[in-house]
């Protein structure tokens, strides 16, 4: 299980400056480019699922994410298997009916601290985010050090919703 909590971040440099100030390991620079995928018989927006390609540096990964299970996190299923060739296996999603419904691009600056990843995000078309991620079972545990990590680093905000889900609200109000 996955536990995920957002929040727009107005200033990354100073976010960052605190997290090293504390000791956080820097995990290196990531540059992700996703592509989200429909499924040609149910509507995973109804049904809050994803199903994501990503290519990231030099990786690819193909990711199902279940839906929510909780409102004060995003606490998931997160279901994923390494690749070796993106264009092949986008040819067979879509020879089987899967449709490419949006993309999403970003920079992630990786910090680790007790247990927590520390995403600083630069996300195309939506701005400055910082993410916090515990991955395991015990999940009060996991909710409790990022409540703890944000409270430290003064970062205030809960946003449950995917940049996916942002950047589609975004281009919704384009239309209007």
């Amino acid at each position: 299980m996955e536990i995920e909590i957002k929040a727009p971040c107005p200033d990354l440099p100073a976010l960052e400056s605190k997290l090293k100030a504390m000791g956080a390991r820097d995990f290196g620079r990531l540059f992700q480019r996703d592509v989200y995928y429909s499924h040609p018989g149910r509507d995973f927006g109804q049904t809050d699922e994803a199903l994501r390609l990503r290519v990231e540096n030099d990786l690819t990964l193909v990711t199902y994410k279940g839906p929510k299970l909780d409102a004060g996190s995003k606490t998931r299923e997160e279901l994923e298997v390494s690749l070796g060739n993106p264009e092949t296996f986008a040819m067979i999603l879509e020879r089987l009916g899967f449709r490419p419904a949006m993309r999403v691009s970003k920079q992630r600056r990786i910090y680790g601290i007790r247990g927590v990843s520390v995403c600083l995000d630069q996300v195309e078309g939506l701005g400055d985010y910082v993410e916090f991620e515990f991955e395991g079972e015990d999940l009060e545990e996991g909710r409790s050090r990022i409540l703890g990590l944000m409270k430290e680093l003064d970062v205030d905000g809960n946003e449950r919703r995917s940049y996916l889900e942002l950047i589609m609200e975004k281009e919704r109000k384009k239309k209007k």
